[in-house]
């Protein structure tokens, strides 16, 4: 299947919420990850979606800036893809870019929430064994980390935190968004 990667644009809000709730559930909003999230618009130059050569919504990506001991990072998550097409490449095809483009960005170090073994592919590690600590529950094997530039990691310990005024963190949409 050809897909197109895009930035995420505003009109792709009313089809991502849909996608969230189908592939996570509305309980979703109740993650830990989501605390982090709060009140925090997502970093729009990093936000991307996936569409077929018709223009339909098949997967989405969004980074948020978190504090990562006391230092920037961002949060991946979620990442979502229809999940009638899940299994198909295109949630790694859209991860492979996204942190491409954190990396070309400059962005140091990437956090996720998620299976290990979709992530492990990618350079995703323990974070728990990297010193790192989550605000609130979260499974130790799912809470990993990913140093886009070699060495950010070197002698950062500490929590995790929401970063609400963040340096060059843009609204995608309104408030609300996922």
């Amino acid at each position: 299947m050809q897909i197109q990667i895009l930035q995420e644009r505003p009109q792709d809000q009313r089809h991502i919420e849909p996608l969230l709730d189908l592939t996570f559930g509305p309980e979703r909003h109740q993650r830990t990850t989501y605390r982090l999230r709060e009140g925090v618009p997502p970093l729009a130059e990093l936000c991307h979606v996936a569409l077929d050569p018709y223009g339909t919504l098949l997967a989405s990506l969004r980074f948020w800036p978190v504090l990562a001991a006391s230092a920037p990072a961002i949060l991946l998550g979620p990442l979502a893809v229809a999940p009638r097409l899940q299994g198909r490449g295109i949630g790694r095809g859209l991860l492979r870019h996204a942190l491409a483009e954190a990396r070309r960005l400059d962005h140091g170090l990437c956090i996720v929430v998620g299976d290990p073994a979709y992530y492990a592919p990618f350079g995703f590690r323990s974070a728990v064994a990297a010193g790192l600590v989550m605000p609130g529950p979260v499974e130790p094997a799912r809470f990993q980390v990913l140093e886009l530039a070699p060495g950010t990691l070197e002698g950062r310990q500490g929590a995790v935190a929401a970063c609400p005024h963040a340096p060059g963190a843009a609204r995608v949409t309104g408030e609300g968004a996922a």
